[in-house]
């Protein structure tokens, strides 16, 4: 029997009084990609970065490969360079050309000498078609071409799990196409995956699993035929009702 790499249990977040994660529970095996859908304010991007550790959860667990990543003994920078993040706003250094984005994390956090980060770089920049712009700086690209970048950046430090926070939120419609191309791609190639997306065509055909959120909790979870075709729950077909119709 497979373990899990990631395992959530019972996890919480509070900013205040407010209550945004409640009671968030889900396992990640190798492989999978997780599709997480919902309307905005259902918790879905605090949820990764609390799995990221870019917010510290107020209660719950996070195991990594059976680890708890919320004890003190667990170093962060080490665990982010195994359990990556793609942003919305895609995060690029924007003094660093495309190349030196890609090769900064492989050299400051797996510690490898200036050669091999830049062979690594160049490698993972062509895989998502950016070798021609490698020298060029993030306000020279287009929002899909940084986008891209900030794929290569997180695939350079060859991650386990990659975690991908609305990463077409930001882009303009024609933009949209070339990002989830990459991610398709990397799907197939077997890439572990977390996405939070509404790109719901998306979540049907490349995930293997969709976890419906609203108000802080996972109201639906099951295989993309189940919760577009037959879900079980009335929140989550009023929710697919009003994406639709909208």
């Amino acid at each position: 029997m497979k373990s899990p790499i990631l395992e959530v249990r019972h996890l919480t977040k509070r900013f205040g009084s407010n209550e945004v994660l409640k009671g968030v529970e889900f396992s990640v095996e190798k492989g999978d990609v997780i599709c997480v859908i919902g309307a905005s304010g259902s918790g879905k991007s605090t949820l990764l970065r609390c799995i990221n550790m870019l917010e510290m959860p107020s209660s719950g667990e996070i195991l990594f490969h059976g680890e708890d990543i919320l004890s003190r003994s667990i170093s962060i920078p080490e665990y982010r360079s195994k359990v990556g993040m793609v942003f919305q706003n895609f995060n690029l250094f924007y003094n660093m050309t495309a190349l030196k984005n890609c090769m900064v994390g492989i050299r400051r956090i797996r510690k490898k000498d200036k050669a091999s980060a830049q062979s690594t770089a160049l490698g993972y920049l062509e895989k998502v078609g950016m070798l021609p712009f490698i020298n060029a700086k993030p306000r020279q690209l287009s929002g899909g071409q940084q986008q891209r970048v900030a794929i290569a950046r997180a695939l350079a430090m060859e991650p386990e799990l990659l975690l991908f926070d609305e990463p077409t939120s930001a882009l303009d419609p024609q933009m949209v196409g070339e990002v989830l191309s990459v991610m398709r791609t990397l799907a197939k190639e077997g890439l572990t995956m977390i996405i939070v997306t509404h790109e719901m065509s998306f979540a049907r055909d490349v995930a293997t699993h969709v976890v419906y959120m609203e108000d802080g909790i996972i109201w639906e979870a099951g295989t993309p035929e189940q919760i577009f075709q037959s879900p079980q729950r009335q929140e989550t077909r009023d929710f697919l009702e009003r994406f639709m119709s909208g």
